[in-house]
């Protein structure tokens, strides 16, 4: 249960791995060679989640922020990242781009570099370690594994930088502008019998319709300065919204001709249409 002891055996997977890939003629049995490349994509895996378990109850409150997450699209926040950073950090020290430009590749590999070098002074101080005391961290082992922590977070943010367009703060604002017109608008519909906390509790499938309907009106009467204000400029707007401005503009000039009891049916009936 130590996760020391953990890391070791994880750790001499991945040793494994790579020395059989190393003693492999990759020209002579290319199925074989594929066959440890996935071996070695997952022991890398298993090995880099328990280095981060390790992190947890070794250094939890000296780990680096990772607030720059948020700026990523959420395709790329998948569970095996960690691995892909790992496995693009390789790639570039050995001189091949993926998926980013020449001379992105170029600055990033000092970056790389350095990460890599960090993991393998972790994986020695750990190894060391389990071996003489697996049930504790002394204040070198916290050390290397600061560093390591901090590398890995700044070689994350670069590489996804050059990779795509990471959101700006007034798009991650933007976006969390959204995120609370939703839950006024919930709230709202509770109040007044639209939904019930039954069909939320259930994550009734209509909402997935029903909610976005519902903050369209909340967003162009009820919140007029919200993400949805047509007082700015589309460019001003989330991009979630703002293809639709001159749309929005004429919903929002039919529903102020609209008397509450009109209004209140509407709402009703969008609830219900598909």
């Amino acid at each position: 249960p130590r996760l020391l002891s953990q890391f070791f055996f994880a750790d001499e997977r991945v040793t494994r791995v790579v020395a059989e890939i190393n003693g492999l003629d990759a020209e002579l049995d290319p199925q074989q060679y594929l066959v440890l490349l996935n071996q070695l994509h997952l022991s890398q895996a298993h090995l880099l989640a328990v280095l981060e378990q390790i992190m947890e109850e070794c250094i939890p409150t000296q780990r680096h922020s990772r607030d720059y997450l948020v700026k990523f699209p959420e395709e790329l926040l998948v569970d095996n990242l960690g691995n892909h950073m790992l496995f693009a950090a390789e790639c570039l020290l050995a001189g091949t781009f993926l998926d980013v430009e020449e001379s992105d590749g170029a600055e990033l590999r000092p970056r790389a570099r350095n990460l890599l070098c960090s993991l393998e002074l972790v994986r020695t101080v750990l190894r060391e370690q389990s071996l003489s005391q697996p049930n504790s961290y002394p204040e070198p082992v916290r050390a290397v594994l600061i560093q390591f922590d901090r590398l890995f977070a700044e070689f994350e943010l670069s590489y996804v930088s050059s990779l795509v367009a990471v959101k700006s703060p007034d798009e991650i604002y933007r976006q969390q502008e959204i995120i609370v017109l939703f839950c006024e608008t919930v709230e709202r519909a509770l109040h007044l019998g639209y939904l019930t906390q039954e069909m939320i509790d259930g994550y009734e499938p209509l909402l997935m319709f029903t909610i976005p309907r519902l903050a369209i009106i909340s967003g162009l009467l009820i919140y007029p300065e919200g993400p949805l204000s047509l007082e700015r400029s589309p460019e001003e707007m989330s991009r979630v919204f703002s293809p639709f401005y001159n749309l929005l503009k004429k919903i929002r000039d039919l529903l102020r001709v609209l008397s509450a009891e009109e209004l209140c049916l509407l709402e009703r009936s969008l609830c219900t249409a598909e």
